[in-house]
């Protein structure tokens, strides 16, 4: 499902309301390996399937900050605004990670307007996400990204 509007501006409108869900995306190794790479973080938990198989999640799981490096595909999947020159990484107000990303396992998220107001620089919307795992009941991720539109 995606919400579809005009201006950022439309998002003062929408605040409180879920804009959708996405569909399932799938977290592969090569994901995982790119993502230590990138960073650094090359902790056997992410990148040694062998090693991970022994350890406490019975496998590699995702790093934390590549469930929330998703979180512009996220919002691209739920959202679209018509008339924007420039959506800018904000920032984050809170950010969790209750459970554990399985490598190979299917993770979505679903988006909620949970602010936006007028900005000197533009529009500045908080969006609520909630990531999840396919089969468990504790959500991956828990974040709320401020995007300002201008």
């Amino acid at each position: 499902m995606t919400t579809h509007i005009a201006n950022p501006a439309d998002l003062l409108d929408l605040t409180g309301q879920t804009l959708g869900t996405t569909a399932w995306y799938e977290l592969g190794q090569d994901q995982v390996n790119l993502f230590a790479d990138a960073t650094g973080d090359h902790q056997w938990i992410h990148t040694d399937p062998e090693r991970a198989a022994r350890g406490p999640f019975n496998g590699t799981i995702a790093h934390g900050y590549l469930t929330l490096a998703l979180a512009p595909r996220v919002l691209a999947d739920v959202l679209t605004i018509d008339n924007v020159q420039a959506a800018l990484n904000y920032g984050l107000n809170r950010v969790r990670f209750p459970s554990p990303v399985p490598v190979g396992a299917k993770l979505r998220a679903t988006v909620t307007v949970t602010s936006a107001q007028h900005k000197p620089a533009g529009v500045e919307a908080v969006f609520g996400l909630t990531y999840e795992v396919d089969g468990t009941e504790r959500p991956a991720c828990i974040a709320d990204v401020v995007v300002l539109y201008r």
